[in-house]
C-alpha cells in the first residue's frame, strides 16, 4: 500500500491542545439561553459543522427536557439561528488565541512532507473561522497544502465524506487506500470510515480527552494510562483503524502502512 496523503482534522488535532475554543464558546451560548451543559453534552457533537453541533445538544434528552422546561416549546429552527449566531460571534472573539500547534505537530509534518506525503485537512469551523485559524497557525508554522470546511461541500460537514474527497481531488490522490485521514473525535472517526480511507484516532490534546495539556501533565502515571485507554476506547467503538499516542507517533505509522 502507497501513502499519498494525511489528511488532518484542525482544533484538537494540529492546533488548540484539548479543543477548547468551541467548548467555552457552546457553553456560553446555552448558558446565554437559561441551560448550563455538561462538559459532556458540549464534547460528544465536537467535529460537526458548528449549526449541526447545537441542533445535536438541543436533541439530548437532558438538554431537551430544560429547554421544554424553560421555554415550554419545542425548539425550533430560528433558535438554533440565534444560538448558531451568538455562537459565531463569541468563538470569533477568542480563536486567534486557540490556533498554536499541538507537540510534535511541525514536527511530524516536516517527517512526512520528507516522505513525500501531502498534506490536507478538513474542519468543523466555517470558512470565516478558519481565516483566523489558518492564519495564525501559519504564522506558527503549520500550513497543509490545502483545506476544506463544510462551506465548499454545501454546509455537509462531518460525518459527511465530502470534504475528505474535495481534498483528494485537489491534491491529485490516486484512491481513497492511499489516504489516511487524523482526527480527535468521533465525528473524524466516522467522517474518514465513510470516505473509505484509514481512519486514525489521536489520544494526546484531543477533545475526546478533553484535558489542557497542564491538566494532562499534572496527572500521575495510571491516571494518565486510565485516560488514555478510556479516549482509545471510544475511537476504537466508533471504528478507527489505528488510534496514536500523540502525533510523534504518526510517521512510524504511516511508514509501517506503506511498507
Amino acid at each position: 500500500m502507497r501513502i499519498e496523503a494525511v489528511i488532518f482534522d484542525w482544533a484538537g488535532t494540529t492546533v488548540d491542545y484539548g479543543c477548547f475554543a468551541p467548548v467555552q464558546a457552546f457553553a456560553e451560548v446555552f448558558k446565554h439561553f437559561g441551560i448550563e451543559p455538561t462538559m459532556d453534552e458540549v464534547r460528544k457533537p465536537m467535529g460537526m459543522l458548528k449549526r449541526d453541533h447545537i441542533k445535536t445538544m438541543l436533541g439530548m434528552d437532558r438538554i431537551h427536557g430544560l429547554w421544554l422546561e424553560k421555554y415550554a416549546r419545542e425548539p425550533e429552527e430560528k433558535d438554533i439561528d440565534s444560538m448558531y449566531s451568538l455562537f459565531e460571534e463569541k468563538l470569533m472573539s477568542i480563536l486567534d488565541r486557540f490556533a498554536e500547534p499541538k507537540p510534535f505537530v511541525l514536527d511530524a509534518v516536516s517527517k512526512l512532507r520528507d516522505m513525500g506525503m501531502k498534506i490536507g485537512s478538513t474542519t468543523g469551523y466555517t470558512d470565516e473561522m478558519m481565516a483566523v485559524v489558518t492564519r495564525e497557525a501559519k504564522a506558527a508554522g503549520y500550513e497543509p497544502d490545502c483545506w476544506f470546511s463544510p462551506n465548499s461541500v454545501g454546509n455537509a460537514g462531518r460525518p459527511y465524506p465530502f470534504m475528505i474527497f474535495k481534498n483528494m481531488e485537489t491534491l491529485k490522490i490516486s484512491g481513497v487506500q492511499n489516504v489516511v485521514k487524523v482526527g480527535d473525535t468521533v465525528s473524524d472517526i466516522k467522517e474518514g470510515k465513510n470516505a473509505g480511507v484509514i481512519s486514525v484516532g489521536i489520544l494526546e490534546g484531543s477533545s475526546e480527552m478533553g484535558l489542557t495539556q497542564e491538566e494532562y501533565e499534572a496527572l500521575d502515571e495510571l491516571q494518565r494510562e486510565i485516560r488514555l485507554e478510556k479516549a482509545k476506547n471510544v475511537f476504537e467503538a466508533a471504528d478507527a483503524d489505528y488510534v496514536i499516542k500523540n502525533m510523534k507517533k504518526l510517521p512510524q505509522l504511516i511508514e509501517k502502512l506503506g511498507q
